[in-house]
Formats: structure tokens, C-alpha cells, sequence
């Protein structure tokens, strides 16, 4: 399985539909972000981690939560996301298929250094909207096979009464 990691305040602040919407604490931007990356790892079937820096935050611990394929961090005091990243990469790198997401281009060298393919936020950004793109597709494919037509609620006999009045019109 691919694993996914997503620097979440730089994508939030590279991709438009995200940084036009933060509101004081980024948490309708991160939400957002994490309703788009739901979808897209189910979608996928990627293992996809959002870590989110909480190095400036008194006391914080690492949190994880869990949501399906997605993960979503926040990491302790003193730890970037960058950090958080990095070691994780180190760990799996060579080991799985692993790719990094970040526009912070010194993050992106050391991740590759560790085995990690690596995309800007931007790249990712079109990915994410040409997946979304796919499942609308498939929804309405879906949909449109679904759909309960008359003749497959009706018997045979009921059925061939109709078209007799349908054609004598």
C-alpha cells in the first residue's frame, strides 16, 4: 500500500480553495483539507498521514486519530511537522512505496535522500481534484445503474398489455 505524507499547514496555505477559507485558528481550512483527503485515500486506497504542527502549543502531545486510510497528527511541542515527517520517512522509506507531500523544497531533498517520492502541494492539489473528478463520475455512473425503471417492476403480463395500448395509439 502507498503511504502518503501531508505536510497539513503547507498545503493548506498552497492550495486555493484552502487558504481562502482559514478562518482564525485554520479550523475550517483543516477540516476541509481532511473531508478532501477522506475521500481521496478511500478512493485510492492509500494510507494517507496529515501532520499538522502543534510545536508551538504549551504542553501538547502528539495526537493521533484515525479514520479509515487517513491519519490525522498533531504533533508535541517542539516537534515540526517537518520532523514528524522525516522520521517516519526514515523508518518506512526504503521499505514501501512512500511519498511526501510539501512545497518546502529543503523538506522535499531530505525526504528523497530517505527513500520518499516527493510532489509539491500544488501537484498534489490537481491530483485531488482529478480523483474527486472520478468519484463524481462513478457516483453518478452508479446512480444511473440504479435507476428502477417500470418494466423491471412490473410482471411480463402487465408489461405486454401496455405495449399493446402503447402501439395502438
Amino acid at each position: 500500500m502507498k503511504t502518503i505524507f501531508v505536510d497539513g499547514y503547507n498545503v493548506i496555505n498552497s492550495w486555493p480553495n484552502l487558504k481562502n477559507i482559514k478562518d482564525f485558528s485554520y479550523g475550517s481550512s483543516r477540516q476541509e483539507l481532511i473531508d478532501s483527503l477522506q475521500n481521496y485515500s478511500g478512493f485510492k486506497g492509500y494510507k494517507v498521514f496529515i501532520v499538522f504542527d502543534a510545536q508551538l502549543v504549551k504542553g501538547s502531545l502528539q495526537k493521533k486519530e484515525t479514520q479509515g486510510n487517513l491519519i490525522v497528527v498533531f504533533t508535541k511541542e517542539g516537534e515540526t511537522a517537518d520532523d514528524y515527517i522525516e522520521r517516519m520517512v526514515n523508518n518506512i522509506g526504503r521499505k514501501s512505496e512512500v511519498c511526501v507531500v510539501t512545497s518546502d523544497s529543503l523538506e522535499q531533498q531530505v525526504t528523497f535522500q530517505r527513500g520518499a517520492i516527493r510532489m509539491s502541494s500544488i501537484e498534489f492539489y490537481h491530483e485531488v481534484i482529478s480523483t474527486q473528478k472520478k468519484i463524481r463520475i462513478n457516483i453518478e455512473k452508479n446512480q444511473l445503474d440504479k435507476r428502477n425503471r417500470l418494466d423491471e417492476r412490473i410482471d411480463n403480463e402487465t408489461l405486454q398489455k401496455l405495449e399493446k395500448i402503447r402501439r395502438s395509439r
